[in-house]
């Protein structure tokens, strides 16, 4: 692998969990989730209002939005390595643009399939399902801006740790 993200290669021996805890996978992955679950928390909960109208306790919801949160920020991550691995997206050009672009795919796949199962928290109607998509597109690209902050500070880190070490 002679690109420019050789950062990126996982040998054979490697398994999964280390994968993960790499600074590479593990801040773009947490930092997205955070923000992600953060903007989800201010839009259902301080803007609209939704969190008022729940029928389970909302601890537990928001527990279980933390993890599939987590489970977001994991596929917009992953999706953006195997992305920059492939050469789909270049660290030389408009990197946070793309990766913006990546969330917003992911959040409308998100939003497919909150539609098809039903899981939303108002009445549906046509202006409610194009909001509600957009902000869900919006949300997870926000999402993806976050993972490129994180892999950039990751590329930053890299670079210091480099240049002290020769």
């Amino acid at each position: 692998m002679a690109n420019s993200c050789t950062y990126l290669y996982i040998g054979p021996d490697t398994i999964g969990i280390q994968v993960l805890l790499r600074r590479h996978i593990l801040l773009p992955w947490l930092f997205s989730s955070v923000v992600m679950f953060g903007l989800s928390y201010v839009w259902h909960g301080l803007v609209l209002k939704d969190l008022e109208e729940l029928r389970i306790p909302l601890t537990l919801y928001l527990v279980l939005a933390g993890l599939v949160y987590l489970v977001i920020g994991l596929g917009i991550t992953l999706i953006t390595h195997k992305a920059i691995e492939y050469e789909f997206i270049s660290l030389k050009g408009p990197f946070p643009l793309m990766t913006f672009g990546v969330g917003v795919i992911v959040g409308f796949f998100v939003y497919l399939v909150i539609f098809v199962l039903g899981l939303s928290f108002a009445d549906k109607g046509l202006m409610h399902v194009l909001a509600d998509s957009l902000w869900q597109m919006a949300e997870q690209g926000l999402g993806g801006l976050a993972v490129s902050g994180g892999i950039i500070y990751d590329l930053h880190q890299r670079f210091l740790e480099q240049e002290r070490s020769s």
